[in-house]
């Protein structure tokens, strides 16, 4: 492959990458969760948060393609297995099945968790000069804040 000369440094550029793949892990953690919840969740809120929460793990799961390729376009491999992401990730993951409430606030942690991330990835690659990964940041930190919001709002 031709070498990648977009005026960043390749040690800058994997400095954001290695950002944005712990970004991406978190993203899919609370994609996993988001889709197992919409699966199982059960009581008098399955009516709202069974569409909601499919709605919301269809944006997670294009989020993780976004974030995906800006880690290749800044020429490295992006993190796909789970064992990665389990090593990346912030998010705890859950075993069996909470009750609605509880999904809720386990989601409200999830995206408020990637909203920090987001925040944390800022200085470096502002640094860098990089607009386009700070427009992708800017971008997942206000879906996420939105929607941590939304669920909480439920509560």
């Amino acid at each position: 492959m031709k070498k990648l000369n977009t005026g960043i440094e390749e040690m800058d550029r994997r400095t954001i990458a290695d950002g944005l793949s712990r970004l991406l892990a978190d993203t899919y953690m609370v994609y996993l969760q988001t889709h197992n919840f919409h699966w199982n969740v059960t009581g008098p809120l399955f009516g709202s948060l069974h569409p909601m929460l499919e709605k919301q793990y269809k944006e997670l799961a294009e989020a993780t393609d976004l974030i995906a390729e800006r880690i290749r376009a800044l020429g490295f491999p992006a993190p796909a297995t789970l064992m990665e992401f389990a090593e990346l990730t912030s998010i705890k993951e859950g075993r069996g099945v909470p009750k609605a409430e509880d999904m809720i606030e386990i989601l409200v942690d999830g995206h408020e968790a990637i909203v920090r991330r987001t925040r944390d990835i800022v200085p470096m690659i502002t640094e860098y000069y990089d607009e386009s990964t700070l427009t992708l940041l800017a971008d997942r930190r206000l879906a996420h804040e939105k929607t941590a919001w939304m669920l909480r709002s439920i509560l």
